[in-house]
């Protein structure tokens, strides 16, 4: 389900004013696409930033306006903290958008128990799909990955109408054989000592003084 935002428009634009609106608890943005005109609107802090932690992607317009709206960008202040400024696209319902997804691994890997080390690679799946049913994130089961297996991209195991965008032979995850480090020999007793240069000719030298 959707979150419901409730924006309302901005009647006073540039820098000045975004940031008193800013102050105020809101934040700026605008709202375009489907070849409607583009709109000047702002969106409570509180409501955006909980719409951000669940992952939202598709959210339901309320108030000033009452649509559909994809997050297309966001801008943020210089600490990358505080979301400064929002772009949405308008939606239909079987729309198909590109977005950005993050890659989470569930289960144990058989692999582990023989000695394995797990090396997770690719963190983030750039996908294809409807507006409408965009996942909060993808799981990758890594319940079978054997000693020295590995799972690409083409692997995977996703949602029906989702379709990656990345190369399908990008390694994801891998159960990789651990690399042995070879310890470096003692030193052998009664070993020369190396020379060290510039000593004979100080020590000629203190015999001639």
């Amino acid at each position: 389900m959707a979150e419901v935002l409730n924006v309302q428009v901005r009647e006073s634009l540039g820098k000045r004013n975004a940031r008193r609106l800013r102050r105020r608890g809101g934040i700026p943005g605008v709202l375009y696409g489907h070849g409607q005109e583009t709109i000047s609107l702002w969106v409570p802090a509180d409501q955006f930033e909980a719409a951000l932690r669940h992952g939202s992607r598709l959210v339901t317009l309320a108030g000033a306006v009452s649509e559909q709206a994809f997050v297309r960008e966001l801008q943020w202040d210089t600490w990358g903290k505080q979301v400064i400024h929002v772009d949405f696209t308008r939606v239909s319902a079987h729309e198909r958008v590109r977005v950005t997804l993050p890659l989470e691994l569930r289960g144990e890997a058989p692999g582990l128990r023989e000695g394995g080390v797990l090396k997770h690679l690719l963190h983030q799946l750039h996908v294809e799909c409807a507006a409408t049913a965009i996942p909060d994130e993808l799981h990758v089961n890594i319940n079978h990955l054997a000693l020295g297996a590995s799972i690409t991209v083409g692997g995977l195991e996703l949602p029906e109408g989702l379709t990656p965008l990345d190369d399908p032979d990008l390694t994801v995850v891998e159960c990789a054989v651990p690399v042995e480090v070879e310890e470096e020999a003692p030193a052998e007793a009664g070993a020369v000592e190396p020379e060290v240069i510039g000593r004979k000719k100080e020590e000629e030298q203190e015999e001639a003084d």
